[in-house]
């Protein structure tokens, strides 16, 4: 995705209007401003849907892709426990997504600072901060993503191990996903958004603030820990219950 971006960055006209149009007509402008900002501009575009597709897609398929080739009888057909197997598949599953995650900001600052330069970072709320506590803070919006799709690997992973479709295993979790994101943007919900899974997704926005904002942070981050917990205890509850017959 870095990659592609920066190509698309290429054909960029001389008319301010054209670029400055649009939603994210201001933060194209920060984002050739250096490797920092290019690649804050990566994770923002990518953190509502892309990094969501990715996470459940590791963890949806971990289970539900088993018992569609027909294979997870085999493997429970080893003296290992259920349990073990399962802790198992889902720890690779998180590695991967964490790499995933590691993998796009790493692309991104390395193409951004050999196109665009090493600069403080800058963003749309607060002064700009210098290039070392720059990167800090783009650690801190990693380790929070990581945490906040903790929900999504959470969730796939339940569905992975209630169905034999990997598809509807992804599908399901991004798909409910979506629709925690829409009716948070219900107003009339009130107090019932606070507990969506998504209410707390763009906190970490509050990192690139001066000072920075943890309030939603920390709310955001138990929020998360607690629907992942909660997914992953019904999975391994289930899994270590059912008669698998694929």
């Amino acid at each position: 995705l870095p990659l592609i971006i920066l190509i698309a960055f290429q054909f960029e006209t001389n008319n301010e209007e054209e670029n400055g149009g649009g939603e994210f007509g201001s933060l194209i402008d920060l984002a050739t401003t250096g490797g920092l900002n290019f690649t804050l501009f990566s994770i923002f575009v990518s953190a509502s849907f892309l990094l969501v597709v990715v996470v459940a897609l590791f963890c949806g398929d971990t289970v539900a892709s088993e018992a569609s080739w027909g294979s997870l009888r085999y493997l429970l057909a080893v003296p290992v426990p259920r349990a073990r197997l399962l802790a198992v598949k889902l720890l690779v599953a998180l590695s991967y997504s964490a790499l995933a995650l590691l993998l796009l900001a790493g692309t991104a600052l390395l193409a951004g600072t050999l196109r665009y330069g090493w600069s403080p970072l800058r963003s749309t709320v607060a002064a700009q901060i210098e290039p070392g506590e720059g990167v800090l803070r783009l650690l801190g919006v990693l380790g929070y993503l990581a945490i906040v799709l903790l929900a999504v690997a959470g969730l796939a992973f339940l569905l992975s191990v209630v169905t034999d479709a990997a598809l509807g295993a992804v599908g399901g979790a991004v798909l409910l996903w979506i629709l925690s994101s829409i009716l948070d943007q219900i107003t009339a919900l009130g107090v019932v958004r606070d507990f969506l899974p998504t209410h707390y997704s763009t906190a970490w926005l509050g990192l690139l603030s001066t000072p920075v904002q943890t309030d939603d942070l920390v709310r955001g981050a138990i929020s998360a820990i607690s629907y992942a917990t909660l997914f992953w205890g019904l999975a391994f509850w289930r899994f270590t219950r059912k008669d698998i017959t694929s």
